[in-house]
């Protein structure tokens, strides 16, 4: 039996997009069907005020396309949500792809017939599809997260979430409003608004270690580099972070006095960005270099913000740095200054529930306009397991149930011919996004290329492998400092998700080192094979 696709790929982000145009260069019969009205994936959603990239533009873009590096010209160093989306719609112009694309459509679930080795893609329409391959390409910060907070569809005023901001905005002038989180999310947002509200009360459960973006724009910077972007994307590709940070620095305590380390701490600070968690390579394994870093930039949180009981409630001390994912701010801390801007801790205040008028905290009932929840996500498992996935009888959920278990981020045991791009247990959130999403797009794409030109039509991990893999993922990560911090990461911001590490912290270089070895060894630890003899579409 022949199915209806070759490939069906779920999702329109930058993964998406680029799986489809790969696939069909290739001469595969492929669809994308996109929950979204249009392209751009988490950059359609999170219109929020102040949303932009925490990567550099430079480098949080394409690179399989030479023309489309050369005529598009970012304008910031840190693009915004409406110039990253601009992006996506473009790239989909230009290479004609939304006719292969299905919008408004949610996948529901997915179900494996291991006789005929091909999967039914069922939507929310009622729409029935077969495909012999499926790629998710659902991003990993897509699930958003519903606070846990009594009475939250009580409150009268109006209500705003940073996932699903409304087109055309809201206008917040003149109001009071209230912020619950202060991840990146809340950071981009708090920024943005405390100038034009009437007052902003912030509730911080964690605070985080932000350090300033020198966001800029990058006219003549752009053009220096793309007579240079071929070598710029081969350093990526080979760095730990999946983005050129200069310099590879040494131990944080080999042949470094005091002064050395403060003067490039001072310099990575200066030039701003994530970088910064890059300035000595043992900054994530090493409690004391961490303990350094972590307490420079305290010191420059204390310096921006004049008041000392609010710079001490702004001041994380219960986790390492670069343990939860550092932010990227433009004025944060200086925000606390203005006289609107109020900020309460509910460890010592807690939420005790959203009332008609306001947030319940402590023994205060807080009165506003308008609340604005910016409560994260459930990373990287999140959108697969909204997904009802089956095969042999059983979900992909409950394979789960105990923490995600998969081959290089890439397939789970047990669920053949489903692909995830930047899945759990690869480098994908620890990285430059784009760097990890083109990595594992081209990996499938030359996967399938190689099966089609065998009539081989079915791929899977082995056990033992996924077993050796998710010890390394653990493995990984234990030898760093990650697990001392409640981070999504870890999966500790959903109530009742295992603890475990969701990311490959092995970094960018190594992971692709490790994948292109797989590949070369004639595609170890999986198992390919003919088991269904109609083969796919021929280019």
């Amino acid at each position: 039996m022949r199915p209806d696709r070759d490939v069906i790929i779920i999702g329109a982000g930058f993964s998406g997009i680029y799986q489809l145009y790969a696939l069909r260069e290739l001469g595969f019969d492929v669809h994308l069907i996109e929950a979204g009205p249009q392209v751009g994936g988490t950059w359609y959603w999170n219109r929020y005020p102040g949303a932009r990239c925490d990567i550099e533009s430079i480098g949080y873009s394409y690179s399989f396309d030479a023309a489309l590096q050369e005529e598009w010209e970012w304008t910031e160093r840190y693009a915004a949500q409406p110039e990253l989306l601009a992006y996506l719609d473009h790239v989909a112009d230009k290479h004609d792809l939304r006719k292969d694309m299905t919008f408004d459509t949610r996948v529901d679930s997915l179900e494996f017939d291991d006789t005929e080795s091909m999967w039914t893609v069922t939507t929310d329409t009622g729409t029935r599809t077969t495909a012999r391959f499926v790629v998710a390409a659902t991003g990993c910060l897509s699930k958003p997260l519903l606070p846990t907070i009594d009475g939250v569809n009580e409150f009268a005023g109006e209500t705003y979430w940073t996932w699903d901001w409304p087109q055309g905005g809201v206008d917040l002038s003149g109001k009071r409003v209230a912020v619950i989180g202060t991840g990146s999310s809340g950071v981009q947002t708090i920024t943005t608004i405390a100038p034009t509200v009437g007052s902003l009360t912030v509730f911080q459960r964690t605070p985080t270690y932000a350090v300033p973006a020198q966001n800029r724009l990058i006219a003549d910077e752009l053009a220096a580099l793309k007579p240079h972007y071929a070598e710029f994307r081969e350093e990526s590709r080979l760095s730990v972070g999946g983005i050129p940070c200069g310099p590879e620095l040494p131990p944080f305590f080999d042949d470094l006095d005091d002064e050395h380390a403060l003067s490039e701490l001072d310099i990575r600070y200066a030039d701003g960005g994530l970088c910064f968690q890059q300035s000595f390579r043992d900054l994530l394994q090493n409690r004391e270099a961490n303990a350094r870093a972590a307490e420079y930039v305290r010191e420059r949180i204390r310096q921006k913000v004049t008041d000392p009981a609010v710079a001490e409630r702004l001041t994380p001390r219960s986790y390492p740095i670069a343990a939860k994912r550092m932010c990227v701010d433009t004025g944060y801390y200086e925000v606390y200054n203005r006289p609107n801007v109020s900020l309460i801790d509910v460890k010592q205040q807690p939420i005790r529930r959203i009332t008609a008028t306001g947030v319940e905290a402590g023994d205060t009932v807080h009165e506003f306009d308008v609340i604005i929840m910016a409560t994260g996500f459930d990373a990287m498992t999140g959108a697969l397991e909204a997904i009802d996935i089956r095969s042999g009888g059983r979900t992909l959920r409950d394979k789960w149930s105990d923490g995600p278990r998969t081959y290089l981020g890439l397939m789970s045991a047990g669920f053949p011919n489903l692909f995830t791009v930047t899945g759990p247990q690869s480098p994908s959130v620890l990285s430059n996004m784009i760097t990890s999403i083109e990595c594992h797009v081209e990996w499938i794409s030359a996967t399938l290329e190689h099966m089609r030109d065998r009539d081989l039509t079915r791929i899977e991990p082995d056990v033992a492998a996924e077993d050796n893999w998710v010890n390394t993922t653990n493995d990984c990560a234990d030898l760093t400092l990650l697990s001392e911090a409640p981070s999504w990461y870890m999966g500790v911001n959903v109530p009742g998700k295992p603890r475990a590490p969701l990311p490959f912290a092995g970094g960018v270089g190594t992971y692709k080192q490790i994948l292109d070895g797989v590949t070369i060894a004639g595609y170890h630890g999986f198992d390919l094979s003919a088991g269904n003899p109609e083969p796919v579409s021929r280019a």
